[in-house]
């Protein structure tokens, strides 16, 4: 199943993928560019689009979006998937940056947009703390209002990349005595507020992207409120909707699974009967990649007609993240012993590696991607609401 293009539209996809071809930076070309690059080399490709014109697809035109249809939208994030660039900051433009200029006033989206646009500001999402994870109702970390700042103490986890960000966007409990979501406000907090601290945490695969954030009587303007105080839960869910969407990862999935099958092909001889066996999984997961594609682009026909996605936003989620951990899985085995080996974090020129190239991050992709089907809203999560807003359990 294809979308059909327009001549047009066409063009476009051509012009795409020659720019991509012709600017991508060679520096950023590593092996898990999350985890390998540094924050200077992580923003090269992302002031590249941005004087191009085309770092935020999603974002309204008089906001400093491309004023794509659907469609362009699509076929732009296709092609950068499938050519493995470096996504643009996604806790920047595709989260923070569309609830800013959907519920923030004027004053905010005039301070904090353009430096979204143009990468001065990095930020990162404070929604997860130590027992609030999927149920992000039960946040604790509390703002008190004093004048005209909030005091703000607590405690979030998993924050990706907080080491490099200039602001962090929250979720506080505004209102202890209101029901769960009825408390919650949405708050921008500066990282070099006094009381931010940052403390790394290491991950199995060895890499420092993920950190505790501890907020000690931090001090936070009122006017850095977005919409209005304990109204936080509405502005959350349409972020998450946001996030989620862009989960189903056909262009990474297709291109790991490119790369899996030139793997069984080096390792395991064609007349082993593991290499049958390793053809047929892949060929499992290749059906299940196609059908994933199929829904997307159904659903992309249908938002360009105006219809909502609704619940679709969980099945991308579901489908996209195992999928991809399927493909992780079945490379780890196909390396064979060469799996074993871990690089060493930080990077180091003199460290060495046996083995071929393709062997030295597969097991890093192994492990980092078990965490897929938890962030974002757990895929059990997910399954739920399918099961409550689909078929109505």
């Amino acid at each position: 199943m294809e979308l059909a293009l327009s001549p047009e539209d066409a063009a476009f996809r051509d012009e795409v993928r020659a720019f991509i071809a012709e600017n991508y930076p060679k520096e950023m070309r590593v092996p898990n560019p999350e985890t390998d690059l540094t924050k200077e080399q992580s923003l090269l490709w992302h002031r590249i689009l941005y004087n191009k014109g085309w770092i935020a697809p999603l974002w309204p035109k008089e906001y400093g979006g491309p004023g794509w249809s659907i469609t362009r939208r699509f076929i732009f994030e296709q092609e950068t998937s499938r050519a493995g660039t470096l996504p643009p900051l996604a806790f920047s433009v595709t989260m923070v940056g569309p609830v800013i200029y959907t519920f923030g006033n004027d004053a905010q989206k005039q301070k904090f947009l353009p430096r979204i646009l143009s990468g001065e500001d990095w930020w990162c999402q404070g929604y997860s703390e130590p027992g609030s994870g999927s149920d992000l109702a039960t946040v604790r970390t509390k703002a008190v209002r004093d004048g005209d700042h909030y005091i703000v103490n607590g405690h979030k986890t998993w924050t990706t990349l907080a080491q490099h960000a200039d602001w962090i966007f929250c979720l506080v409990r505004t209102d202890p005595s209101a029901k769960p979501q009825a408390g919650i406000s949405f708050l921008l907090i500066d990282m070099k507020s006094p009381g931010v601290t940052v403390r790394p945490i290491i991950t199995i695969d060895g890499s420092h992207e993920v950190n505790d954030v501890f907020l000690e009587d931090v001090r936070v303007p009122v006017e850095n409120l977005i919409g209005e105080e304990n109204k936080g839960w509405t502005y959350a869910k349409f972020l998450l909707g946001n996030e989620r969407t862009s989960m189903a990862g056909i262009g990474r999935s297709t291109r790991y699974l490119d790369r899996l099958k030139k793997i069984v092909k080096a390792e395991i001889p064609a007349d082993d009967p593991a290499h049958f066996e390793f053809r047929k999984e892949i060929g499992r997961i290749e059906l299940d990649v196609l059908a994933l594609e199929a829904t997307e682009l159904r659903v992309i026909a249908q938002m360009a007609r105006g219809i909502d996605p609704g619940p679709a936003a969980s099945l991308f989620k579901i489908r996209g993240t195992e999928i991809f951990q399927g493909i992780t899985e079945l490379t780890h085995r196909a390396i064979g012993n060469y799996g074993l080996a871990l690089r060493e974090h930080p990077l180091s020129a003199n460290q060495f590696m046996p083995g071929p190239d393709y062997g030295h991050t597969a097991s890093e992709k192994y492990l980092n991607a078990r965490k897929l089907s938890i962030y974002g809203g757990s895929n059990e999560i997910q399954r739920n609401i399918i099961a409550k807003a689909v078929l109505g359990l």
